[in-house]
């Protein structure tokens, strides 16, 4: 008989442990990669169709189907440009109340970004499917009918939502279902702009806030999947036609950082006549005892009346964006659309149209560059620097990266188009001083800002929103299970009472612990926390937050 060693035996326990563990986590994660997949696949069609129902609305208000509404609008009659916002208006109005009326959106204006990041932050990547649909519907109209937005964040939106839905669906966890958000939102980027790498990055970067590695490739497998679909069905053709890239020197790189500075400044003019208007319109409204499901008309008459004159502002605004890429407009236009552009964004945003805002960040950049370089080149004299479509494009990634604040993610859409490293690392210069000023000033990026409206801080990590999003209940001892009496005497918490609340309350009063009791009714003791119990949750909730970042 032979004996083997106690050691062999011990080793391969261990290693049919290991082979059994990783065929459990390679099974999980090649079925997360096939839910991807899926995901990337049903999102692209669906942004496709969003896109096309963008172009019926326009048929429909403008007799013309073609991305080239500018052009449309130019040879048409003044009230047809006037009345075509006024009339999207009334439906975007309409839609708005039916929301409002059976509770279907949060607040009385479509979602965007800035949902699918509250989503992943505090809603533990929950998107209600009526939201989803009724924010579509809202865009598009809103940008059918002329509203100046963006189609890629409501497109952020739609893939967000998806991947909401499925995760529900397949019952998963709420770190899976974080995943699948990124998922969707890295096939809506894909499929808008044919640009599977931003796709990916911006999903990463904006909206999940880390590069863990578990969620890199299924990420990547629906940015691929979206964009497949979109090529399929439109082409290789990405969103607008860049010009070829001209030799750049090395000149140039220092103006492309002078560049960023302007764009930082009009980010934050952006920025700041975004947040603004929608609080100016709610008093306006409040004043005149106006309900915001009505807004939408009258900001249809303002937008309409600069299309009149400015057909270029209208819509999405690509065949305006494309134009100044390719050197079509001259100076004083340029500098007219900057300002014009500014003020239609807003209008349409604060009146509640639907849609995004990087389409319009795009549009100020490329037409910022575009000015900044004819201005040097009208005081250096030709030839000196790059031409004028050289600073679009880099004018283009700069101001859309600090408003969106994502500096990879729009350096990358640049690369995607151009195939140009001299165009990247100018746009990545450019971008990244742009991104730091604007942040520095107006203290996060545009969906951060807006997230903060709704008491929910994000720009300084998960620790700051742990305080704000765990509750008393989700760690208190109940009453049933105490084996001590429990007084209303002294400071007492609520059981929808914040951890930030109770962790200042027990160090303000320098307490061992609180009674919890119940925010309605007769108010009675439902629960007991220590001082240990809330220190706890918030370690707790620290190393969740690090497992699934790292």
């Amino acid at each position: 008989m032979v004996h083997r060693p106690r050691h062999h035996h011990t080793l391969a326990v261990w290693m049919r442990w290991l082979l059994r563990k990783i065929h459990f986590i390679a099974g999980l994660y090649a079925m997360l990669w096939l839910i991807a997949a899926i995901l990337g696949t049903l999102v692209g069609f669906v942004v496709l169709g969003f896109r096309l129902s963008i172009l019926w609305a326009q048929s429909l208000l403008y007799g013309s189907s073609k991305e080239m509404l500018a052009s449309t609008a130019a040879g048409l009659p003044w009230q047809h440009v006037w009345i075509a916002p006024v009339i999207g208006g009334l439906l975007t109005g309409l839609l708005l109340w039916l929301a409002a009326r059976y509770n279907f959106l949060q607040e009385t204006r479509a979602q965007s970004v800035a949902e699918v990041i509250e989503a992943r932050a505090v809603g533990k990547g929950n998107i209600g499917f009526r939201a989803g649909l009724f924010s579509a519907l809202i865009t598009a109209v809103s940008l059918g009918s002329g509203a100046s937005a963006g189609r890629e964040g409501p497109a952020v939106h739609i893939g967000g939502t998806l991947s909401s839905v499925l995760a529900r669906a397949l019952d998963l966890d709420a770190r899976k279902a974080r995943v699948l958000l990124a998922c969707g939102t890295a096939a809506a980027v894909a499929a808008s702009f044919n640009a599977p790498l931003a796709g990916l990055l911006f999903a990463l970067e904006v909206v999940l806030g880390h590069y863990a590695l578990r969620v890199i490739a299924p990420t990547a497998v629906a940015a691929t999947a979206g964009a497949l679909v979109a090529r399929t069905f439109l082409g290789a053709q990405p969103a607008f036609i860049l010009p070829p890239v001209p030799p750049v020197g090395l000149i140039d790189f220092p103006f492309a950082l002078g560049l960023g500075i302007i764009c930082a400044g009009l980010a934050i003019v952006f920025i700041k006549t975004v947040l603004d208007g929608q609080s100016r319109a709610e008093k306006l409204a409040q004043k005149y005892h106006i309900p915001l499901w009505a807004l939408p008309p009258l900001g249809g008459g303002l937008v309409g009346a600069i299309g009149i004159f400015y057909p270029h502002i209208l819509g999405v605004g690509y065949e305006a964006t494309s134009a100044a890429l390719h050197g079509n407009y001259g100076l004083s236009l340029l500098l007219s659309l900057i300002v014009l552009k500014i003020i239609a964004t807003g209008i349409s945003l604060s009146f509640r149209f639907g849609g995004g805002v990087f389409s319009p960040s795009i549009y100020l950049g490329a037409m910022t560059g575009a000015a900044f370089g004819m201005l040097v080149g009208l005081g250096l004299g030709e030839g000196v620097i790059a031409n004028a479509e050289f600073f679009a494009i880099v004018g283009m990634g700069a101001l859309s990266g600090a408003v969106l604040g994502a500096p990879i993610s729009t350096t990358l859409i640049v690369f995607e188009l151009t195939r140009s490293y001299d165009a990247t690392i100018a746009v990545l210069l450019s971008v990244s001083l742009a991104t730091m000023l604007t942040q520095a000033v107006i203290g996060g990026n545009i969906f951060q800002k807006l997230i903060e409206q709704r008491g929910y801080t994000l720009r300084e990590g998960p620790q700051r929103l742990i305080l704000q999003t765990v509750r008393v209940r989700d760690f208190m001892t109940p009453i049933s299970r105490l084996k001590k009496e429990v007084t209303m005497e002294g400071a007492v918490l609520f059981a929808d009472d914040t951890l930030g609340k109770a962790l200042g309350l027990i160090k303000a009063e320098n307490l061992d612990g609180t009674a919890v009791r119940s925010r309605f009714g007769d108010q009675k003791i439902i629960g007991y926390i220590s001082r240990e119990d809330a220190l706890l949750a918030y370690n707790q909730r620290l190393v969740e937050e690090h497992e699934e970042r790292a």
